[in-house]
Parts: C-alpha cells; structure tokens; sequence
C-alpha cells in the first residue's frame, strides 16, 4: 500500500478543532461560574475548612440571591432536620411549596420532607396530615405516589405515638398486602394494647376478642397468652389461666419468667403449691432464667425454709454461675445463720454483691441496647417491638 503524503495535512486540522472545543468549553464553564454568586465559593471554601456553620450561613444568602436554586434549598432543609433545627427546615420547605413553577414531582418530594420535618418536630397533626395527602396520591409517576409508600409507614408510625391502635393494624395490613411483607408481630401487639385498653375499661369480652385476633395473626404471641391468662385469673378462672400461661413453653420458653410469679400465686390459691414449684423448678431447669430463679427461690424460701432454699439455689450456681445467683445464696446463708457474728459478715458480703447486681439486673434491648430495670414490649428507645428478651443483662454479659 502506497503512503499518500496528503493525509499529513489531517493532523493540523484535527489539532486545531480539538483546540477550538477545548475553548468553547473553557468560556462555558468561566460564564457559568461568573453566574453563581459569590456565597456560593465562600460556602465551598467554608466547607472545605471544616467550618460548617459558616457555609450553611453563606449557602443561605445564596437561597436569598438565587431562588432557582432547588436542589440547595432540599439539601439544607434535611441539613437543618439532622442537626435538630426543625423550624428552619420546615421554613425552607415550605419555601419550596409556595412557589408556582415548582415541577410535580419536585414538590412531592418537597411536601414528603416537610411531613419528616413535622414529625421530627413532634407536631404529629400536621405530619399525619401530610403523609395522608402523599399516601392517597395518585399512582406513582413522578407525583406524590412517588412517595406514597414510604408516606404509609410514616403514617403507621404516627398512628403507633399517638397510640391510635384501630389506625395502626388497619395501616400494618395494608402494608402487609401491598409490600408481601409479613407484620404480623406488630399487628399481635396492636391487638393487645386495644384488648388492655378495654381490660381497663372493665370489658373483658371485647378484651378477649381482640386477644383472639392476635393469636390468629401471629400463633407465638406470647403478650395475647399472657393477657388472656390475666384475665381468666381476674374473672375466678385460675386453671383456665394457668393452661394460657403454660402454652408460653411452646410460642417462647424464654418468656416463661414473665409468668412464673403468676403461676406460683394460682398454684398456691387452688392449694397446690407443691405443684406449682416443680412445674417452675422443671422450667428452671430446661430454660435457666435469672428472674425463674428469683421467683423459686422466694417461694421455697417461704414454703420450706433457708435450708431448702439453700440448696436450691447451689446447685443452680453449680450449673449457671451469676451474682444474682450469689445474691440468693447469701441471703438463704443469713436467714438460716444461727451466729449473730456469721450472719453480720455475710450481710456485708451480701451488700457488697448486692450493690453489683443492681446494676446487671437490667433488661436491655437487642436493637440498640437500651437498657432499663422494667420489661418492656415495645423499647422506649428505638419503637422496635419485642426487643427486649426476657433475659437480664448479667444472663448476656457474665453467663457462660
């Protein structure tokens, strides 16, 4: 193949339109950089120094210079809601809704930060108004169906504060149906705060009614068990009581030292006693549980004195070795001392043991570790449900 020599002339006009674009894009970028204001370098420079006070104030004059600018105006908006300054994010957004050329979907999303900045805020009316609008919106094609869902959830969150149970299981099933997702715990436990509030109000039919419905969403409810046990206890039904709270063995063993006091005092009013100690020191047995011990050990204590109680309690350590074990011990060593002088240094062991276990008899939740003295269905902390086992927190963190 013959070289032709007029193909060397291509190269400088390949070089000069490369120069010339490069130009054109050179004056772009340098006219475009001229628009933004002033504020908005300094922001970057702030940012850049790790001063982020001064670059929200400097982004801000910017808002004020250039209202075009949207996507600034949602990026301080969640800025101010996560450094806790809720009514200046609500101010930014519902900057945003006033205006008229705001796009559709644009001022979804808009309307769907200002419900999480209301609800961050605490004002729960307004939230929820907020996230019916979106959860009603039409279907999702850029407007507020776009956000309809997650609007739900915060809507079923909403409903769970203000403690609306008949909103929240409706919510929970319709979020169940449209996502696949099961919510059948959530939905058990709603069911039962509705049946403790007519316990309350002295209707234990409707109680028992919204008790059955939370056995038939969720079958290992051990909350529905333990209630339906309370109020067949309440109405002079102790054996009727006794087979709901024995059915815990099969939805959550672990959950057992929730009833065993109650067990104990129904054994003990239909004069069996002896009954109720070796169903519990069976249970104590299979299923080791700091508050299971606590309660056996009172009650033999009671019925059958230091000796026994003694006893009971070595050779629980023997198995399962706790200072809330220790504890027992010592106190069942102080009641069957005979020496003054013996029993005055075992009281000193026994505070000194006791001033620890204080402190590890805690429950503390799975999900974020919260931790408090009181069992609790649903943590104070994070709102997860039934994340607090049964279980103190020695049991976690001393227990082999």
């Amino acid at each position: 193949m013959e070289f032709e020599y007029w193909w060397l002339l291509g190269f400088p006009i390949f070089f000069g339109l490369g120069w010339l674009a490069a130009r054109v894009d050179i004056k772009h970028l340098v006219r475009d950089s001229r628009a933004l204001p002033t504020s908005y370098f300094k922001g970057l420079n702030f940012l850049l120094n790790e001063q982020p006070d001064k670059a929200i104030e400097a982004f801000i004059e910017v808002v004020k210079v250039d209202p075009e600018t949207v996507e600034l105006h949602f990026a301080l908006g969640s800025l101010f809601r996560r450094r806790g300054e809720y009514d200046r994010a609500i101010r930014m957004h519902q900057h945003l809704l006033e205006r008229a050329d705001l796009a559709a979907e644009q001022r979804a999303a808009a309307l769907f930060e200002l419900g999480q900045d209301y609800l961050k805020a605490g004002i729960l009316d307004r939230a929820e108004e907020v996230f019916q609008r979106l959860a009603e919106g039409p279907p999702p094609a850029g407007g507020a169906g776009a956000h309809a869902g997650e609007a739900r959830r915060f809507l079923l969150e909403i409903f769970q504060q203000e403690k609306d149970w008949d909103k929240a299981v409706a919510m929970a099933r319709r979020l169940e149906a449209e996502t696949g997702e099961s919510r059948a715990r959530q939905i058990s436990h709603f069911l039962c705060e509705l049946a403790a509030t007519e316990a309350t109000h002295s209707r234990p039919d409707a109680a028992r009614a919204h008790l059955e419905a939370a056995l038939e969403a969720n079958r290992k409810c051990v909350r529905a068990s333990l209630q339906l046990g309370d109020l067949d206890k309440a109405s002079g039904n102790p054996d009727r009581a006794t087979e709901h709270w024995m059915r815990i063995e099969s939805q959550n063993p672990a959950y057992l030292a929730l009833v065993a006091q109650r067990l104990l005092e129904a054994q003990r009013g239909a004069g069996r006693l002896e009954e109720g100690l070796t169903l519990l020191s069976g249970y104590l047995e299979r299923y080791p549980s700091l508050d299971l011990l606590d309660a056996v050990f009172q009650s033999t204590l009671e019925s059958k004195g230091a000796e026994a109680a003694y006893k009971l309690v070595r050779d629980e350590l023997r198995r399962n070795p706790t200072l809330l074990g220790l504890d027992r011990l010592l106190e069942a060593q102080i009641v069957g001392a005979a020496n003054p002088e013996r029993r005055r240094d075992l009281e000193l062991v026994r505070n000194l043991v006791h001033s620890h276990t204080r402190r590890l008899a805690r429950y503390r939740c799975e999900n974020c570790g919260f931790k408090a003295r009181q069992f609790h269905w649903l943590c104070p902390a994070c709102g997860g449900w039934e994340t607090y086992p049964p279980r103190r927190s020695e049991e976690f963190d001393l227990a082999p």
